[in-house]
């Protein structure tokens, strides 16, 4: 057991964790709004959600979920994504330029990763809507093999991407979100989503 600040902490948690200490939890994003989490903390949260729901929508395709259609959650994880990605270029990222203007270049590509990303969400809502209108696509069968295959190509694609643009987006501006970015009404599409 190693001791840190009166806290006993078995050593299979300091190498599990990766460092020589504790990090204690996360802090506080900005004390004059009350968050009870890192914006940071939140921001990763939200990118798990999407993560999750794509995942859902890639498991489901080629079945019908008692819930809904194919191109009813795909539709949903569209606009959430797309909503999520706006709510960042239009509230978040203005904001955080604001406070650190030296993060241009970084919001630039993160913007630039956005546009690309748009790109493949409206391909993938086209074919969604081309695997829906299929006439194989009756309450019996979920749509074309094929129309469902180059959807499946498609997400599996954009999951790639994702991955990579939220793992380099929470690196690059995690440190600043934490020391506290105004939310002047941001953070409802970028941190919470809706639907299925």
């Amino acid at each position: 057991m190693i001791c840190w600040r009166q806290h006993r902490v078995p050593v299979t948690d300091r190498v599990r964790h990766g460092g020589a200490e504790p990090k204690g939890p996360p802090p506080v994003a900005s004390p004059v709004n009350g968050r009870t989490a890192a914006l940071s903390l939140q921001l990763s949260r939200a990118h798990q959600d999407l993560r999750r729901r794509l995942t859902d929508v890639r498991t489901n395709l080629g079945r019908r979920p008692d819930d809904g259609t194919l191109l009813t959650h795909c539709l949903a994880f569209c606009t959430a994504l797309t909503n999520h990605h706006q709510g960042e270029d239009d509230g978040l990222f203005a904001q955080l330029l604001r406070e650190r203007p030296d993060l241009a270049p970084t919001v630039a590509k993160l913007v630039e990763d956005h546009g690309f990303i748009a790109a493949i969400l409206t391909r993938v809502r086209d074919l969604a809507e081309q695997a829906a209108a299929a006439p194989d696509a009756d309450a019996a069968d979920a749509g074309d093999p094929a129309d469902l295959e180059a959807v499946g190509r498609e997400l599996d694609g954009l999951a790639a991407i994702m991955d990579s643009h939220f793992g380099y987006e929470e690196r690059a501006i995690s440190a600043a979100l934490d020391a506290g970015v105004p939310d002047d009404g941001w953070s409802e599409p970028v941190l919470r989503f809706r639907g299925p």
